[in-house]
């Protein structure tokens, strides 16, 4: 099976599906979609657990499944596509997001669009979407002893409900010190997530930019701050008793020191969504955020 993208012709010799935990619909249509593969030669890996429940797909665990497959298939909702984007480490593999019931930005396609879509993207009549990505890392006592991508945001965000004091830094300049329940850095593609909810600026995905939106802060004049991509950020934890927890796309949390420095910068690596033919942003948020179905 050929895939066009790009501006390429791909050979989808396999592709690897991402099956949202815990969800026995999504099981359901990933056997679908395995036998449909199938009947195309296409070889299909899922992850090891599910390879009894799936008849002819091949189990690998998530770590290696990046290295072999052309294709991603994400069946669930934003969250499944944020976790399948850190198995990618760099690689350019284009994901396809199918969404089963919840709200989400990312995943766009419904169940009921799933085989036309599947019959399009093989025809190449979808578009590849590129969306950044935050490398975002933290120093302890001048040594670095994390660091991670990000497709959504990362929120610094104190504990027990206690306001928190943040230095905050854009290319080395000061800029302020946030009081406030928490800063999120976020992508174009993260300003629908809690940037959203915290009063940020929705950006349109693929614009080159990022946001700065503290949460609650204690001075309501400190508002969302969009800065262009090549700028870089660092954020310093400040004289904190009860100290913050650093957390990446919603998933994973890092305790954080007094004195902790936290850096945030454009990543070198994206991440490719497939985007379908008459899904535009504009008509997702209309659909999405209960906007004006139509025009006057």
């Amino acid at each position: 099976m050929y895939m066009k993208y790009g501006g390429m012709e791909i050979e989808m010799k396999s592709v690897g599906i991402i099956v949202k935990p815990n969800h026995p619909e999504a099981v359901e249509v990933c056997r679908e979609i395995t036998a449909w593969l199938q009947k195309r030669d296409v070889e299909t890996y899922v992850e090891a657990h599910y390879t009894g429940e799936v008849e002819g797909a091949r189990g690998c665990p998530l770590e290696e499944m990046a290295e072999r497959v052309e294709l991603f298939i994400v069946l669930g909702g934003d969250g499944t596509i944020l976790h399948t984007a850190r198995l990618l480490d760099g690689r350019k593999i284009p994901i396809l997001g199918f969404n089963l019931g919840g709200l989400g930005f990312l995943t766009a396609v419904k169940k009921d669009e799933l085989f036309p879509s599947l019959e399009r993207a093989v025809s190449g009549e979808f578009e590849v979407e590129e969306r950044m990505r935050l490398t975002v890392s933290v120093t302890r006592r001048g040594r670095e002893v994390s660091r991670w991508e990000v497709l959504n945001d990362a929120v610094v965000k104190g504990s027990h409900a206690r306001l928190i004091n943040l230095e905050t830094r854009i290319n080395k300049e000061y800029v302020n010190t946030y009081r406030a329940d928490g800063l999120i850095v976020a992508t174009p593609t993260g300003s629908t997530a809690y940037s959203l909810s915290s009063g940020g600026p929705i950006l349109y995905p693929t614009i080159h930019a990022i946001i700065l939106a503290p949460v609650c802060p204690f001075n309501l004049t400190n508002r969302s701050v969009v800065i262009p991509d090549w700028m870089d950020i660092r954020v310093i934890i400040r004289g904190e008793k009860n100290l913050p927890v650093l957390t990446l796309d919603g998933q994973v949390d890092i305790p954080l020191h007094d004195e902790d420095c936290i850096d945030i910068e454009k990543s070198g690596a994206s991440i490719y969504l497939l985007k379908c033919p008459g899904k535009s942003f504009f008509g997702i948020l209309r659909e999405r955020l209960l906007w004006e179905r139509k025009a006057h």
